[in-house]
């Protein structure tokens, strides 16, 4: 019992000494908080009790240090001072000052406190650095501190945008920094490259010990780079804004580390994260993702999906009602949600209106014309759709060129339009793969209602783009873990299953059915000219409908009662 009780703590102090040591504290009653360098503290701030923070025994060799606070959505303010200015104080849920230390400076205080009502639970740890590393923030212009290594993240429901204020070269203690903007060449700051790093929380998970845990691997440079997935690197000429796919519910920690390419050396920016929604929202908030709305409207597209999966090809004129369904329903959808301001809810149900049209306009186009062509093409461009999404929903889609629209909407077309074009001699196979692969996509995007899966945003992002003028801009990169294996597994399971039960039992059989029309004509001149055909002497619709409503008036009349009703004459 004793060996196990060691390896269990082993274990949880491996854990949380991910990104350095942690020191685990409650509230303290005393007003003052002690911080050892490259320590985490968790401890707890309450409204009335503002806390002073002290960081001793500063060694000679540190030129300036990083202090910051993280919560998981309540709001904190770290000040250099007990009375709160603008530009001596941050406010936010991950906030940073930087301490300039003077000549022979050892010990450091700030000041810590919260304005919300209920106790908020904090992690918080100073960084140290040298004359040699830059400074994140040191050149700020747009916001309020003079030395801002703060990253400011704004969202909405298509992008996640985070913008931060160029950094410095760093300098000696008692020397005057670097000017920022007189110079352009190798000796300033326009030499510092800025790497954009995004890490994702684990899925479905909002809780805070979650969070600031995983924290502690955002904040150092070190642990930055060996756990987080490097998305661009920006140069001092390009501007200090990045943008990203919002992901609803989904934890994302971002961070900046600014490197100096002439002395090897690098710094990191304070971490900011989000999970694209509020959590003290009375609707729609973090922990009540998904309407109903969605839930019932994927329910029941997922079951006829999954019927076109297994029986598409021989339920032929139900097949052409899912893609015309599909067709319409999507470009409706784009088009109200760009022309007019209603919600969401409205907007859903007149999709399904439109798309139900559009389903029904292209079974009796199949019925009355009988062109085959037309319906696989349909058929087809939903199919190459999907697969130009999938195309795009890997890292090729992240790639500088595709930011352009114009270069991004042509290549997608094309990857859209070339698969009838491939399909076009053998048509039966193109039918039955769209029928596996669309039909098992709309059970993925039905368990996306009920259960978050990255591989719902291989359309959405495509319908993002096409809503937001904005969204070219953004890097579409998602978490890809064990559940999303899952479905991706049951995705190709489904799909695979359903080909090849369709192929198997489609052998030997017409590749496709006859032409309605043509069938109900040829049927209706046989009765006409054949006499023994019991059809033949079926009476006018006219005399039929008559003989239909008098059976109705029928059954309202009064029943006469059976008997002798003259009296007897005497």
């Amino acid at each position: 019992m004793g060996l196990l009780r060691l390896l269990v703590l082993a274990a949880l102090a491996s854990e949380r000494g991910a990104a350095g040591a942690a020191e685990l504290v409650g509230n303290s009653s005393e007003g003052l908080l002690e911080f050892s360098v490259g320590k985490f503290r968790y401890f707890e701030l309450n409204r009335p009790f503002p806390e002073e923070a002290i960081l001793q025994d500063i060694s000679s060799n540190v030129t300036f240090l990083i202090f910051q606070i993280h919560s998981q959505y309540q709001n904190t303010t770290v000040s250099f001072s007990r009375t709160l200015l603008p530009n001596t104080s941050e406010t936010g849920t991950d906030r940073g000052l930087v301490f300039i230390l003077r000549p022979e400076q050892s010990t450091c205080t700030w000041y810590l406190e919260t304005s919300d009502t209920e106790p908020v639970q904090n992690v918080a740890i100073p960084l140290t650095y040298s004359e040699r590393d830059p400074i994140p923030g040191g050149c700020n212009l747009e916001f309020d501190l003079d030395i801002d290594p703060n990253i400011y993240l704004e969202y909405n429901l298509f992008e996640t945008t985070i913008k931060f204020a160029p950094a410095n070269l760093g300098y000696a203690r008692g020397a005057d920094p670097p000017p920022c903007d007189i110079e352009t060449g190798q000796d300033s700051r326009w030499r510092l490259q800025y790497e954009v790093y995004q890490y994702f929380l684990p899925e479905n998970d909002l809780t805070e010990e979650v969070l600031l845990r995983h924290l502690q691997r955002m904040v150092q440079v070190p642990q930055v780079k060996a756990h987080a997935t490097k998305v661009v690197t920006l140069t001092a000429n390009d501007k200090t804004s990045v943008s990203f796919s919002s992901l609803l519910g989904q934890g994302v920690i971002y961070n900046v580390i600014v490197w100096d390419p002439f002395l090897n050396t690098s710094a990191a920016y304070v971490p900011a994260h989000t999970y694209a929604c509020s959590f003290t929202a009375v609707e729609d908030n973090c922990a009540s993702l998904g309407r109903v709305s969605s839930k019932v409207f994927f329910t029941l597209f997922a079951l006829l999906g999954f019927f076109i999966c297994f029986f598409g090809h021989r339920f032929w004129k139900t097949e052409l009602f899912f893609i015309g369904f599909i067709f319409v329903g999507f470009f409706f959808y784009i088009l109200i949600s760009r022309l007019t301001p209603i919600k969401y809810d409205v907007r859903l149900i007149l999709t399904t209106v439109a798309g139900s049209v559009g389903g029904i306009f292209l079974l009796a186009t199949w019925w009355r014309f009988g062109i085959l062509s037309l319906c696989m093409l349909c058929v087809g461009l939903v199919l190459g759709f999907l697969i130009s999404s999938v195309t795009f929903f890997t890292p090729l889609g992240n790639l500088k060129i595709f930011h352009d629209d114009g270069v991004f909407w042509v290549t997608f077309s094309c990857i859209a339009v070339l698969i009838p074009v491939i399909f076009m001699g053998c048509l039966r196979i193109l039918n039955i793969l769209t029928c596996g692969v669309i039909g098992s996509y709309s059970v993925v995007l039905a368990i996306d209602s009920y259960l978050y899966t990255s591989l719902s945003y291989i359309t959405l992002n495509i319908l993002r783009r096409a809503l937001n003028k904005d969204f070219h801009r953004a890097f579409t990169n998602v978490p890809f873990r064990t559940n999303d294996f899952i479905i991706l597994a049951v995705w190709g399971m489904l799909a695979v299953s359903g080909i090849t039960l369709q192929i198997r039992r489609e052998r030997g059989r017409p590749f496709f059915p006859p032409h309605p029309y043509k069938l109900w004509k040829q049927e209706r001149e046989r009765r006409v000219t054949n006499i023994l055909d019991p059809s033949y002497h079926i009476p006018p619709l006219r005399e039929r409908l008559y003989g239909r409503l008098i059976q109705i008036k029928e059954l309202f009349q009064k029943e006469q009662p059976a008997g002798e009703r003259t009296p007897l004459l005497l």
